[in-house]
C-alpha cells in the first residue's frame, strides 16, 4: 500500500515539507551525544587530524546511509521508518524486530533527553534541584499536549525548536573562537596538559572503530524524515532533499563545535572532560560557564524530545496498522496525529522515567540502531533484485557501490562493537531470540481478532 492510509475516521495528512524534514533530522541527530562524545573520541584519537577525521567519517556514514534509504523512502512512501522497509523486503518477523526495537529505543531516548533537561532546569533554578525526574515528566507532558493538537502544530514546534538549537550551538562556537582570537599569545593559554601518544597500527584501527561508536550514536537520527514518508508533500523530491540537507547541516555544526572545543582546550584536556561543552564554556566565561551550558541544554534539547516523540508515534502507528501491535495504535485524531500511538509512547517514556532503566536500554539499542540500518541497507539490494520495475522517484546514487560500502561499514561496526563489548552483543542476540515467541503470540492474536 502506498500513500495515506485510512485509519478510523481520519487519515495521515500529506502536509509536511522540506523544512520539517530538515528540522526533524537536525532535531533527532543533535542531542546529548555531541556534548559527551568528544571527550571519548579525543581520548582514543589524541591527534587533531584523527579526532576531526573521525567526525567526518561518521558524517559520511550518515550521508551514504541517507543516499541508500532515500530510495526506499520514495519507493515505499509509508510512515513508520525502517520497519516499513525491512518488513516489505525481508518479511514480517525481521520487520517486527526492527519496529519494536525502534519504538522502544525512541521512547528511551525521549526519557533520557528529558531527564537531561530536567537536571539543567534544576541547576538553573536551585529551588528545583533534586526534582529532575518530575521536571522531565513535566517537559514531556507539555510537549505531548502540543503534539496532540495536530500535524500543523507538531511541524511548527519541530522547526522552531530546531532553529533555536542550531542558533544556540553556533553561539557557543562563536564565543569559543572569539576567545581564541583574544587569548592567542596571552599568558592564560593552557600549557600544562601533557601530550597524549596516539596509537599506531592495529591499535589505531581498534581505537578508531571504538571512537566511531559514540560518533555514530551522535549522528543517529539522520533518517528522521523517513518516519513520515506518507505525510511529506511531493515525497519523491522532498524526502531526499530533507535527508541530505539535514545530514549536511549536522556535519557542519559538529565540525564547527569540535573545532571550537579544540580552540579552547588542548586534546588532553578535552579527553579528560566528561562534558566538552561545559569545559569549553568555563574556559570562555569563567564561573558563569556552567550556567551558560545549562541554559544551552534547555534551549537545545527540546527539539530532540519532539523529534523522538514524533518518530516513536509513527513507528507504533505503523506496527498497529499492520497488526504487529494492537490495532488501536493506528487511530488518528482530527488534527492528523496518531494520538493512540503517541500516548502509548509517552506511557513507555513515563515508565522509563519512573524506573531509570533507560540507560541500559539506550546502550543496547545503540547497538541495535546499526543492526537496523544494516537490514535496511540489505533491503535496498533485495528490492533492486526482486522488484526492479517498481517506480523509484529517487535511485540511490552510486548503487551498488555506495550502498555496499555503507552496508560493509555497518557490518564492521557491529563486529567491532561485539569484540570490544561482548556483553552488549550477547544481550542484543538474546533479545532477538526471545522476540520470536512474542512475534508469534501477537501474530496469532491479531489473526484471531481479524
Amino acid at each position: 500500500m502506498t500513500g495515506s492510509a485510512s485509519v478510523g475516521q481520519h487519515r495521515l495528512r500529506s502536509t509536511l515539507g522540506v523544512g520539517f524534514g530538515v528540522a526533524v533530522g537536525v532535531g533527532g541527530m543533535i542531542g546529548a551525544g555531541i556534548l559527551r562524545s568528544p571527550a571519548d573520541v579525543a581520548a582514543r584519537l589524541p591527534v587533531p587530524a584523527l579526532f576531526l577525521g573521525a567526525w567526518v567519517v561518521g558524517g559520511l556514514y550518515a550521508l551514504l546511509g541517507a543516499n541508500a534509504l532515500a530510495e526506499l523512502g520514495t519507493m515505499l512512501p509509508r510512515s513508520g521508518g525502517q520497519y516499513v522497509f525491512v518488513r516489505h523486503a525481508l518479511g514480517r518477523y525481521p520487520g517486527f524486530i526492527v519496529g519494536w526495537n525502534d519504538w522502544i529505543s525512541c521512547c528511551g531516548s525521549v526519557a533520557a533527553i528529558a531527564l537531561v533537561v530536567g537536571e539543567a532546569l534544576g541547576a538553573i533554578v536551585p529551588a528545583l534541584a533534586g526534582h529532575s525526574a518530575a521536571l522531565a515528566g513535566l517537559v514531556v507532558a507539555i510537549i505531548t499536549v502540543v503534539l496532540l493538537r495536530g500535524v500543523r502544530d507538531s511541524d511548527r514546534a519541530q522547526q522552531i525548536t530546531s532553529v533555536l538549537k542550531a542558533a544556540a550551538l553556533l553561539a557557543l562556537v562563536v564565543a569559543c573562537l572569539a576567545w581564541k582570537v583574544r587569548a592567542t599569545g596571552a599568558s592564560n593559554m593552557v600549557t600544562d596538559v601533557p601530550p597524549v601518544v596516539a596509537p599506531v597500527g592495529l591499535a589505531l584501527a581498534a581505537a578508531f572503530i571504538i571512537a566511531l561508536q559514540g560518533i555514530i550514536f551522535a549522528y543517529d537520527g539522520w533518517a528522521g524524515v523517513l518516519y513520515f514518508s506518507e505525510e511529506v508533500q511531493d515525497g519523491g523530491r522532498q524526502i531526499p532533499r530533507s535527508l541530505f540537507w539535514g545530514v549536511i547541516a549536522v556535519i557542519v555544526i559538529y565540525l564547527l563545535l569540535n573545532v571550537a572545543f579544540l580552540a579552547v582546550l588542548p586534546l588532553g584536556a578535552l579527553a579528560a572532560s566528561p562534558l566538552a561543552a561545559a569545559s569549553a564554556a568555563t574556559k570562555v566565561f569563567g564561573p558563569r560557564g556552567g550556567l551558560f551550558v545549562q541554559i544551552l541544554v534547555v534551549i537545545a534539547m527540546p527539539s530532540a524530545i519532539i523529534a523522538n516523540a514524533l518518530m516513536s508515534s509513527r513507528v507504533a502507528f505503523a506496527l498497529g496498522r499492520d497488526g504487529a501491535a494492537p490495532r488501536f495504535l493506528s487511530t488518528v485524531n482530527a488534527g492528523g496525529t496518531p494520538s493512540a500511538a503517541l500516548l502509548a509512547s509517552i506511557g513507555v517514556v513515563a515508565l522509563f522515567l519512573l524506573t531509570g532503566a533507560f540507560e541500559r536500554v539506550i546502550l543496547i539499542c545503540s547497538f541495535l540502531f546499526v543492526a537496523s540500518y544494516t537490514l535496511s541497507f540489505a533491503s535496498v539490494f533485495v528490492l533492486r533484485w526482486r522488484e526492479p520495475n517498481t517506480p523509484r522517484p529517487y535511485r540511490a546514487w552510486g548503487h551498488p557501490w555506495t550502498t555496499g560500502l555503507v552496508f560493509a561499514g555497518s557490518i564492521a561496526f557491529l563486529g567491532g562493537t561485539v569484540a570490544a563489548d561482548p556483553k552488549t552483543g550477547l544481550i542484543a542476540l538474546a533479545l532477538a531470540a526471545i522476540s520470536y515467541p512474542a512475534f508469534r503470540l501477537i501474530d496469532r492474536s491479531q489473526a484471531q481478532s481479524d
